[in-house]
């Protein structure tokens, strides 16, 4: 066993050494192993987290708001710091930097499965998104590197697939450890599935590092973080405070402002946080803007339809995890074969066609109201989603990283980092859409409601629920009944139009691969 084990590492190190190494080879799919493990956690984090929220909003008694920071408290810290830990993986070692993300996620998630308040979670969700932004850049900058140019977009779609197949126990189990066992269980996966990639990180994933690096750029890191953090914040908050608040105003513009003097020092700066000299290159502009939209589609359906299922199609958590399940398994079972054929074809007419699916997927999810039935009303939509996914993700990471192999680190932040972005954006602004058409939806409907001023207050100060409001148990069955009702249709008709925007973006987003995305000329 001890040989074997010594050969296995020894042929892994010559193989990485030679630029030998495939998906067919063992030293390949060891590296694809740890790689996909590690990303497949972080993945897995983000679909059971997003099961459990409507029962994380009922226990602690969270408002929309709350909700929303569980989601973009980690989101944040994974946009604002994915970019620096490209940056310090290619100077210090990527491997290393690795498994330090590794480490501390797993720690984080069992802070924050002892949580005793919302805010608790959301600062244990925000190292723990620390540690994500380590890991995560890591992964695809290691596989970018390790694998032959011929053969690493079926790498990045094997890892895409089996990351996402990782992925796709979480609405599964985790509606089952909800359901049954609370939600703090939720966070008890990460750490089994830690411990195994740092083991095979430590044996099998040779290190790298980007040798003519020489400083991290700090300024650039901190312009990035203030600028994400004004934005989201704002946006979120609008609800709380209203657009005409000064510190609502002072947020967003703080915002706009270091980002706009974040790209002047990184166009100053000799060693960059973001080498803006990479986007030279069509390729990785339109391949990051295509990122950008069809991320954020992606973000803001599965964070709706979740509450869509358990709020008010009134699935329980399992059953809401098993709702999700086509999309993941699709995406999991066919990105691989995304990406061969785009390795045969090129990018373009995958990144066409993709968007372009997905977009006709989320168009059919406008369609169901309440009590849809699920197999008729919104399978459908959710398997095209899956299979456009399925299409578009190697091709998209592939181009995102047509980059000198220096700039692989940096290269594989950015895309990350954009993508992080558009969920965080997507969270934030779609809630904000969201919760004000729902808000005035149900103002209206209320007031036609035949029930007592004080009943009507009693539902309207818990508008910032959404779904999740709680009709007081003193009402009578009709009572309930037309109540119920009038949360559910002011629900639909704000996720109606945050499915539109969704399907409109995705459109976009092949709008944009068509006009930027070209392959390579055959020599």
């Amino acid at each position: 066993m001890l040989i074997n084990l010594f050969l296995t590492m020894f042929k892994t190190v010559i193989l990485v050494s030679m630029g030998k190494i495939t998906t067919k080879t063992l030293a390949g799919k060891l590296i694809l192993a740890a790689t996909i493990l590690a990303s497949g956690m972080a993945f897995l984090d983000s679909s059971v987290v997003n099961i459990a929220i409507p029962t994380i909003q009922a226990k602690l008694n969270a408002t929309i708001t709350a909700i929303q920071w569980i989601v973009n408290g980690y989101t944040l810290m994974l946009c604002a710091l994915i970019l620096i830990s490209g940056a310090l993986g290619d100077r210090f070692g990527r491997k290393k930097i690795f498994l330090y993300g590794i480490i501390l996620f797993i720690c984080s998630s069992l802070l924050c499965s002892i949580s005793q308040s919302i805010n608790q979670l959301i600062i244990f969700r925000i190292i723990q998104g620390i540690g994500g932004a380590m890991m995560v850049p890591g992964s695809l900058s290691i596989i970018n590197i390790s694998f032959e140019e011929k053969t690493r977009g079926r790498a990045i779609g094997l890892w895409s697939g089996f990351a996402g197949g990782v992925a796709a126990l979480g609405p599964l189990v985790g509606g089952w450890l909800v359901q049954y066992f609370g939600w703090p269980s939720i966070f008890y996966i990460n750490i089994p599935l830690g411990i195994i990639a740092i083991l095979l990180t430590l044996r099998f994933v040779p290190e790298s590092r980007n040798d003519e690096s020489t400083r991290i750029d700090i300024l650039g890191s901190f312009l990035i973080f203030l600028s994400l953090l004004g934005i989201a914040y704002g946006l979120i908050s609008v609800p709380d405070f209203g657009w005409g608040s000064p510190l609502i105003i002072a947020s967003l513009l703080i915002g706009v402002l270091s980002f706009i003097c974040f790209i002047v020092i990184e166009k100053r700066s000799k060693e960059p946080l973001v080498p803006l000299s990479i986007f030279k290159s069509s390729l990785v502009v339109g391949a990051n803007l295509a990122t950008l939209f069809l991320y954020f589609a992606l973000s803001g359906v599965i964070f709706f339809l979740v509450l869509n299922f358990q709020q008010i199609q009134h699935y329980p958590p399992v059953i809401a995890g098993l709702g999700m399940l086509p999309t993941i398994l699709l995406i999991t079972f066919l990105s691989g074969a995304g990406g061969s054929i785009a390795d045969k074809i090129g990018p373009r007419i995958p990144m066409i066609l993709g968007p372009l699916i997905v977009s006709l997927g989320m168009a059919l999810l406008i369609l169901p109201g309440i009590h849809a039935n699920y197999f008729l009303q919104y399978l459908p939509g959710l398997i095209l989603f899956g299979l456009g996914m399925s299409l578009v993700i190697a091709p998209l990471t592939k181009s995102a990283l047509a980059v000198e192999s220096k700039y692989s680190g940096a290269a594989s932040g950015i895309n990350n980092a954009v993508a992080r972005v558009a969920g965080l954006l997507a969270v934030a602004l779609l809630g904000l859409i969201v919760v004000t058409l729902f808000d005035g939806q149900l103002s209206y409907k209320i007031m036609h409601l035949q029930m007592s001023n004080t009943a009507k207050n009693q539902i309207m100060i818990q508008k910032d629920k959404l779904g999740g409001i709680e009709i007081p148990a003193k009402f009578d069955p009709q009572e309930k009944q037309k109540t119920q009702n009038t949360i559910d249709t002011s629900f639909i008709y704000g996720f109606r139009w945050a499915m539109g925007i969704n399907a409109l973006l995705a459109f976009s987003s092949a709008v944009i691969s068509f006009f930027t995305i070209h392959n390579k000329k055959q020599k």
